[in-house]
């Protein structure tokens, strides 16, 4: 008789049974996608999300682990319907199955994105999304104008950026509801209304960042067009820069948000100001030594200028000094010509009858004053007078001889 016990079945602890049941459940069901009503939603400090998704039969608990959870754009709340990207999980410490959460959406986003991809399709069928269609943005607008909320953030944000870097460009605002179902055409009337007033040469189309519910108002056809029949470029920012909507693509510059938008418009603008403001500078410096210089010629001038009074007694000194140089002038002349004087004196004493007479010599006249010095001129006894150099005598004509 063998002695030896039968094979018994293996027993399994409750841990081990749970871990099979996790690992066949992972094995089993690869990701999916779920809808569901949250409800019980709960953020835990550890930054986890946990909740439950249920419908009107049946309900499964959920969690969405902090690292999956920081990439959603926005928190749901209880009692709203989201899809969700998952796969089946079990917490093996309660013997509960889970979903585990990769992705959230607001429920219809998958109907949204077919319907967006089918207008992509068409509308770049029919070229709407080529360059060679698209207007210029003018480098250096004269006027802006905004298409967007007048009460969100992004009005605030646009207006903001164009007042530090253009305050001198005049910007006209278009009010607009941009979400729900009347804002398609809204926004539609808002561009043919600017395309009609014609007071600015650029358009700015934006909203705040928010779901693809929230952004869908830029996904409408009749949007689309009317931003490709609009006469007057058009600059999108909707959202954020990870959004992207139909307007965007048939828009004639996309920018990344609303701020970028209200940048794009007026990137020349600055790269303008910015070079007036290094010409603004050099020619500074160059006014500046300029004026230094002539500053230096104005001290210059200034040593050398003179007062009236000094003037005028400058030019008395000068006066006092042509009168001494005449003056001297003057007593030299006289001086000379007392010299040539004299000397003509002794020359014309030489010459005088009184110096010819001092040597002995006469002169004789006639009775009529003539000087007689030829015996040709006498008679016999004519009268006769004759000066000496003392005095003088008269006398007769007695004899006659050649």
């Amino acid at each position: 008789m063998n002695s030896s016990k039968p094979n018994e079945a293996k027993v399994f602890s409750v841990k081990e049974i749970n871990r099979l049941v996790r690992e066949l459940l992972e094995q089993s069901f690869p990701s999916f996608w779920i809808s569901g009503e949250i409800s019980n939603f709960i953020s835990a400090s550890s930054g986890h999300w946990y909740f439950s998704l249920k419908d009107d039969e049946a309900q499964v608990r959920c969690t969405m682990f902090k690292n999956k959870n920081m990439a959603a754009d926005w928190t749901p709340k209880n009692g709203e319907k989201i899809e969700a990207k998952c796969f089946i999980g079990l917490y093996e410490a309660r013997g509960e199955y889970q979903l585990n959460i990769d992705l959230i959406r607001h429920a219809g986003a998958g109907l949204l994105s077919e319907a967006f991809n089918q207008l992509k399709e068409r509308l770049l069928k029919e070229g709407l999304f080529e360059t060679s269609r698209k207007k210029l943005i003018p480098q250096f607008p004269k006027s802006i104008g905004v298409i967007t909320s007048p009460t969100g953030a992004a009005i605030e944000d646009i207006l903001t950026t164009l007042k530090r870097r253009s305050p001198h460009i005049p910007i006209f605002i278009y009010p607009s509801l941009v979400q729900g179902k009347e804002a398609p055409l809204a926004i539609v009337k808002a561009i043919e209304t600017a395309n009609i007033r014609m007071e600015c040469d650029v358009l700015i189309l934006a909203r705040g960042g928010g779901s693809i519910e929230d952004l869908w108002a830029f996904n409408e056809e009749i949007v689309a067009r009317a931003i490709v029949t609009s006469k007057i470029p058009t600059i999108t920012g909707v959202g954020h820069e990870t959004d992207t909507t139909i307007a965007d693509f048939v828009s004639d510059l996309r920018a990344p948000t609303p701020t970028g938008a209200a940048e794009l418009v007026t990137s020349h603008t600055v790269e303008l100001v910015k070079t007036i403001q290094v010409y603004k500078n050099q020619l500074n410096k160059v006014m500046a030594g300029v004026i230094r210089e002539l500053m230096q010629k104005i001290d210059y001038l200034e040593k050398r200028l003179i007062s009236p009074r000094q003037q005028i007694q400058r030019q008395k000194e000068q006066i006092h000094q042509y009168i001494q140089r005449i003056n001297q002038s003057m007593k030299n002349a006289m001086i000379q010509y007392r010299l040539e004087i004299d000397k003509l004196k002794v020359n014309l004493d030489h010459l005088s009858p009184h110096a010819v007479l001092s040597r002995g010599y006469s002169i004789i006249t006639n009775v009529d004053g003539q000087i007689v010095n030829n015996v040709n001129q006498l008679k016999l006894d004519d009268k006769i007078l004759i000066q000496l150099n003392h005095g003088q005598a008269d006398a007769n004509i007695s004899d006659l001889k050649n």
